[in-house]
């Protein structure tokens, strides 16, 4: 399967994903609103979500795919199936004692992850209670994780881009039937969290039994594979990729900030994760096992030309919609999140936040491009040592903004935007000086009109919102006036009429009638 079809498949299924995540949002919104019950369950929701970017989207998929990609091309599928049924068994003894561990110390992990809620036991033991009901989501997601990074070394990416449709709905229907019979919605939707992970599981587990690689449960053995798994995964692991680290940093420095800080910031970058979503994570999940094959059968310039045009497609997305996201903040969580508990403060607080997300969208997207230069190459160590510049970057900033300016939550998210281009830029850097990338004559003169393209929508938009406005201010002020004159008798709609309708020689209206 071609790279453009490829990301085209991945795409398309996950702009779906992100629409019933808009839905899930909205009832979330409405539902729980943006206060200390919301805070909890995002603090507890964001908990299962930053272990599953680390051991499986993260680490765990980064060193994998590669490998199982390289054994698929050069042992067949019956080695590789085999390395992947090793790596499961492995994977589930190193899960299930972590998150029973975890569940136990949760109100430790609590403290630490959120260290502003001591100051409110009944929001801190909510947060506990929360975080324990969701935290088995772990287990499923990483294990779905897996099967799907070998339904994608198989070229089959409809079946994984799917698959985070099921959380949505699960969220939504809990949320929906469960809360009139818990003590509050966030009871429910944890429980949607715990539910949607067992389904996720469940639908890649039966997929890839259909499709011929079914995931048998094995004896763990720690064999060479499997040691070179460990030895790819363990630098990833502890970079946890500077976008994962600055999220769950963005909570710890939230929850220092008033209430509803937190929330802000949730939909916020939920608003943001859309392009991001829909093309950064397709081109990342569709590029590494393409270049790990080609790398593999040693057509580097295939490969070299595969990482351009998806830095190219990349850009074409982000840019623009970078643009959207920064002009259109406001009206876009009005219209979206404004509903229910979700009132008007809650709005400006998230359109503050949601601006400052969308200038590190490009960022982003280029890490999702770029990074599989290096897993490819079996490089896990570079892209961990630049992450961890970006968070000690990350770190500083936040410092900076929370206490040393007003920006509140706003100074949260423009701190991940900046460490974001810190680490492409110093991802690209480094390809660059290896010549593991060079930038062809076609990217770079796309990326020049592609620039030039966005400040001309820009215009546009801003142009068309300044037009709309004034007719807005103009159709108000006659329908005032026109309001005022007929209370006050200045205007009288018979009059009108008449003088509209009077023909020729009709009486004109003597000046002495009586008002």
């Amino acid at each position: 399967m071609s790279l453009g079809r490829s990301i085209f498949t991945v795409g398309s299924f996950t702009l779906l994903s992100r629409i019933v995540g808009f839905a899930r949002d909205i009832v979330l919104s409405a539902v729980l609103g943006s206060g200390p019950i919301a805070d909890a369950f995002i603090v507890a929701f964001r908990l299962p979500n930053f272990f599953r970017r680390l051991f499986a989207e993260g680490a765990f998929s980064a060193a994998f795919v590669p490998l199982f990609a390289g054994e698929l091309q050069g042992e067949g599928r019956g080695s590789a199936l085999a390395f992947a049924r090793q790596a499961h068994a492995c994977l589930l003894m190193i899960l299930v004692p972590f998150s029973a561990l975890l569940m136990l110390a949760m109100p430790a992990v609590i403290w630490l992850l959120a260290p502003g809620f001591t100051d409110d036991k009944s929001i801190f033991d909510l947060a506990v209670t929360f975080g324990r009901i969701t935290f088995p989501y772990l287990v499923f997601i990483s294990l779905a994780s897996l099967y799907g990074g070998v339904l994608n070394g198989i070229d089959r990416f409809a079946e994984v881009a799917f698959t985070p449709v099921l959380l949505n709905v699960a969220l939504i229907g809990c949320v929906l039937f469960l809360t009139p019979v818990l003590p509050d919605a966030g009871y429910a939707a944890s429980i949607g969290v715990a539910v949607a992970g067992f389904l996720q599981w469940l639908w890649l587990l039966f997929s890839c039994w259909r499709d011929g690689v079914a995931m048998k449960l094995v004896r763990p053995r720690y064999t060479e594979k499997v040691r070179r798994l460990v030895k790819l995964a363990t630098p990833v692991a502890i970079g946890g990729g500077a976008q994962q680290v600055s999220t769950m940093l963005d909570v710890v420095w939230a929850s220092l900030l008033p209430a509803g800080s937190i929330s802000a910031l949730y939909y916020a970058d939920r608003i943001a994760q859309l392009p991001l979503g829909v093309i950064g994570i397709a081109i990342g999940t569709a590029l590494l096992p393409l270049l790990a094959r080609q790398l593999r059968a040693g057509a580097d310039e295939a490969a070299m030309a595969n990482q351009n045009r998806a830095i190219e497609f990349g850009l074409l997305f982000s840019l623009p919609a970078t643009a959207a996201l920064w002009i259109l903040a406001e009206p876009m969580i009005r219209i979206l999140f404004e509903h229910g508990r979700f009132g008007p403060d809650d709005t400006l607080r998230t359109a503050g936040a949601l601006g400052a997300y969308a200038a590190g969208l490009p960022a982003f997207m280029l890490i999702k491009a770029l990074t599989p230069g290096f897993f490819a190459r079996h490089d896990t160590r570079t892209p961990l040592i630049i992450a961890l510049v970006a968070i000690v970057l990350n770190i500083g900033l936040n410092a900076a903004f929370i206490f040393g300016t007003d920006l509140a939550q706003v100074g949260i998210a423009l701190a991940s935007s900046l460490s974001g281009w810190i680490n492409a830029l110093l991802l690209a850097a480094v390809l660059l000086s290896r010549s593991h990338w060079l930038p062809d004559p076609r990217l770079t003169s796309r990326a020049g009109r592609m620039a030039l393209a966005t400040v001309g929508m820009s215009a546009a938009v801003v142009g068309l919102l300044i037009l709309l406005a004034l007719l807005g201010i103009c159709a108000l002020g006659a329908a005032v006036y026109a309001a005022l004159g007929a209370l006050l008798g200045v205007v009288r709609l018979s009059e009108l009429r008449l003088v509209i309708r009077r023909e020729p020689g009709l009486r004109p209206i003597d000046p002495g009638e009586q008002p």
